[in-house]
């Protein structure tokens, strides 16, 4: 079997599964390579998810290196197995592989943690905020019919039969940043409050007046799928988009977005009568811009 030559990021958390486990269990890629009769060439193209892994060789791999946690082995045969195709895959031509990644990740999460300072969440945007931001001089989208394409059908998982519970908490400055004219951003703002309703959908704002949080962590999101073991991390900057698997990360990412949860403002609840709202909530703050525009 030939080598890839793209390589998904679900294809490098398996390797790097696999690879952690190894290490683990004090073994050298040589020494568990002879153990199960591979070629330790072979389990380093494994590791570095250059070629795939057959469930029957995974399973003596665990069971080399202790690995006892079946719903564990399970998520990672289920790694192994996933062909990667999913809606996503009518884009290849024209969307690039990290926002492929991105894709498969919102599709198998059951819980979105994000933190955006200067955007509205890509989950929650308008079509016309989208596109005012895809047009923005010197970002560089170059093919932004497509692009808009794609984020209409990500934001699809918000209303599918098993929609992931999603947790945003979105900085002030986002809310008065002006992609598009005061109408784009009136719609994008009547626009959180509506998905607010959903049962699924926290939505929080993080006041210009809180601590420092915000403004340290810069913008993440946080994918949890069935098994939290699996849990990833994504940071996107202008040139790449790094993803953490590292337990210690995970972990620091998870007690971060609880200090923004707690130094944001109460989300957005439309449940409340009206007189119970003010300033100082989520969707007061929201019903002030809107009355700022």
């Amino acid at each position: 079997m030939g080598l890839r030559t793209t390589i998904s990021e679900r294809q490098r958390r398996l390797g790097y599964e696999l690879k952690h486990l190894r290490e683990q269990a004090g073994f050298s890629a040589g020494e568990a390579a002879e153990r199960i009769g591979m070629g330790r060439a072979q389990l380093s193209q494994i590791e570095t998810a250059k070629t795939t892994i057959l469930t029957e060789r995974l399973h003596e791999l665990c069971r080399l290196y202790g690995c006892t946690d079946e719903t564990y082995i399970a998520a990672l045969v289920d790694l192994s197995e996933a062909t990667g195709k999913g809606w996503w895959s009518a884009h290849k031509k024209h969307m690039e592989p990290g926002a492929l990644d991105l894709a498969e990740l919102e599709s198998e999460a059951v819980r979105i943690r994000t933190h955006e300072p200067l955007f509205i969440p890509g989950l929650f945007q308008t079509r016309d905020y989208a596109r005012a931001i895809f047009t923005s001089p010197k970002l560089g989208f170059d093919n932004v019919e497509e692009c808009l394409k794609f984020r209409t059908e990500r934001q699809r998982i918000l209303t599918r039969e098993d929609p992931p519970s999603v947790h945003a908490v979105i900085h002030e400055a986002a809310l008065h940043m002006r992609f598009g004219s005061a109408d784009v951003v009136q719609e994008q703002l009547l626009r959180l409050v509506e998905l607010a309703r959903l049962p699924h959908v926290t939505i929080q704002i993080y006041p210009f007046s809180a601590q420092a949080y915000a403004a340290l962590s810069g913008n993440f999101a946080h994918f949890v799928p069935h098994e939290p073991k699996l849990s990833t991390v994504l940071l996107e900057t202008p040139l790449e988009a790094r993803y953490l698997a590292k337990q210690e990360h995970l972990l620091e990412y998870t007690a971060l977005f609880d200090r923004l949860v707690e130094s944001a403002l109460a989300p957005i609840d439309v449940s409340l009568a009206p007189a119970a709202h003010s300033v100082k909530d989520s969707l007061g703050l929201i019903q002030h811009l809107l009355y700022t525009l």
